[in-house]
């Protein structure tokens, strides 16, 4: 009898599955499909926001669920705190909405499940959930973070997102410009949230030349006050720009998109910017330098994670951000990797210490 192939002979059908634990069950009380997906937690406890959306089936939120969890252990990683990766979803189905007694129903699901691992996954706000959720989910478990300031915790981290995402883009204009400042810089901002909403308000403020679009026409307010130019989110990555932001959810970047961006840089809040794993190297070869999502949209879990130092101590590992992608962008042009080649190295340095 030939024997069984070894695992290093084996072929690769599906790629290596490297979380640590990922728990799907059904709301006790909601009926929802529940996933908490805890990638690493060599570093420390994984932190990473609870994301409620609507998936074609739990197979394709349990897919999200992987990714972002990935994403997390990088960004951790990189913002220097002790903390793994992790994430968790609230899978509905398309059209489904969570409002009234179901939401409440669905947030102690979440806190039965947060519980359930013991202190291995702390959640947080993400897509899709509030302060006031990580309230509920405070009702049966201690390792929830970011609840409401009048109940003893930080509030929402979305301002301090964008304050990392700002230091960013500052690094990433003095490479592509030589020069910081934003003034005259042409700027589309693709997702009007509240991370991207801030970020637009400040550079109008400091005199870019901005294009917003979200998929909410009623946001075209936002760009009225603002005296912003307004696309739809189809056609915004042709817009001529200096810079461009996509501020939304995960997975705009596709080929097709990379191959008709009109733009120098991607400098961007979003989760999983990249549709493909080799956006990186198709953007590199159009001379589009991008910074890499998991490292610049860090400002939220620093604000919420970084344990032990005062809020002007936690701002000011924010607006470092910037520093560290200029490490970045170093190692990336010294090695001749793309940024996200660069990145993760640094990423498997710290994980590897």
């Amino acid at each position: 009898m030939t024997p069984a192939p070894t695992l290093s002979e084996r072929p690769t059908v599906f790629p290596l599955f490297d979380h640590e634990q990922v728990n799907i069950s059904t709301g006790k009380r909601s009926g929802l499909t529940i996933i908490v997906a805890v990638h690493s937690t060599k570093l420390g406890p994984a932190l990473g926001g609870c994301r409620v959306w609507s998936y074609d089936s739990w197979g394709e939120a349990a897919a999200d669920a992987l990714r972002l969890s990935r994403g997390m252990t990088s960004k951790n990683a990189l913002a220097g705190l002790p903390l793994g990766g992790g994430k968790s979803v609230i899978v509905l189905a398309p059209g489904q909405q969570l409002t009234g007694e179901l939401r409440r129903q669905a947030f102690l699901d979440l806190g039965d499940a947060v519980e359930a691992l013991g202190g291995s996954y702390l959640t947080a706000e993400d897509v899709g959930t509030t302060a006031a959720d990580m309230a509920v989910v405070a009702e049966l478990t201690a390792h929830a973070v970011g609840l409401p300031a009048d109940q003893g915790g930080l509030g929402d981290p979305g301002e301090y997102t964008a304050r990392g995402v700002y230091s960013a883009l500052r690094e990433t204009l003095r490479r592509t410009h030589g020069t910081a400042e934003t003034a005259g810089r042409k700027i589309t901002i693709v997702g009007l949230g509240q991370v991207g909403s801030a970020l637009a308000t400040r550079l109008a403020g400091e005199g870019a030349e901005l294009t917003l679009s979200d998929i909410n026409d009623a946001k075209q307010e936002l760009a009225r006050e603002l005296g912003a130019a307004w696309v739809s989110p189809a056609d915004a990555h042709r817009v001529p720009a200096d810079v461009f932001m996509p501020a939304g959810v995960g997975g705009m970047l596709s080929p097709r998109v990379i191959d008709e961006l009109d733009t120098r840089a991607v400098v961007g809040p979003a989760n999983n910017q990249l549709a493909e794993a080799d956006g990186a190297e198709q953007l590199a070869a159009r001379g589009i330098l991008y910074a890499p999502d998991y490292l610049l949209n860090a400002g939220g879990v620093i604000y919420l994670g970084a344990e032990g130092d005062t809020i002007d101590e936690r701002i000011a590992r924010i607006d470092a951000i910037g520093e560290t992608l200029g490490s970045v962008f170093d190692e990336a042009e010294r090695s001749g990797v793309t940024t996200v080649a660069a990145a993760d190295t640094l990423v498997n340095a710290l994980l590897a210490k």
